[in-house]
């Protein structure tokens, strides 16, 4: 037994120094970083690819207070670029790079595209509030005890009202980017949204 798992182990090294020097170049996080960030996820996924259910997991262990099973479903379906129901290491460091070292740009994109839930290239109000009611859920009651009920839509009416300028029912990119820009009120709640992450 030993021996099979040392020969799968040899595999992954013989093709990781290649793949690393290639995530290196794409990302901003150093050999020495992605090699650590490796082997942390080889020790949760062995298989090298987390499906949304072992997401769900890792990520509830970081938010006991509350319930991240639905926030855990809509950042997997933002790190899962390809939508193949799989997040691999190198999706995985494309999403950590932009959240953790990228522009203001950049993470705003990431953003924009985690909002855009159906990913057809708006944000709508109900999609904006899904994800507010999935954050306020998983930082559970005592992070916000004294939230009503419907904190949350009050929250994106207030958000939704400034970024769609032209008021056609929907956020576009550019307006959505416009807007964080611009008002620093929403780039406060983007940090939270980074803390979350």
């Amino acid at each position: 037994m030993d021996s099979v798992e040392d020969e799968l182990e040899m595999a992954t090294v013989r093709h990781r120094p290649e793949a690393l020097e290639l995530l290196e170049a794409q990302s901003k996080f150093t050999k020495k970083e992605l090699q650590i960030l490796y082997r942390g996820f080889k020790n949760e996924c062995p298989s090298g690819v987390v499906n949304e259910e072992t997401f769900k997991e890792i990520y509830s262990q970081f938010f006991p207070q509350g319930d991240s099973t639905t926030y855990a479903h809509f950042l997997f379906n933002a790190f899962d670029t390809d939508h193949n129901g799989a997040v691999s290491f190198e999706d995985f460091i494309k999403g950590l790079s932009i959240l953790l070292r990228g522009t203001v740009q950049e993470k705003l994109n990431w953003a924009f595209n985690l909002y855009d839930i159906n990913k057809d290239g708006y944000i709508t109000k109900e999609e904006m509030l899904d994800i507010m009611k999935a954050i306020y859920d998983m930082m559970g009651k005592c992070t916000y005890p004294v939230l009503k009920e419907d904190a949350p839509r009050q929250h994106v009416e207030t958000f939704f009202q400034k970024m769609d300028k032209n008021k056609d029912g929907v956020v576009t990119i550019d307006e959505f980017i416009e807007s964080c820009q611009k008002d620093e009120n929403i780039m406060r709640s983007m940090q939270l949204f980074e803390n979350v992450i």
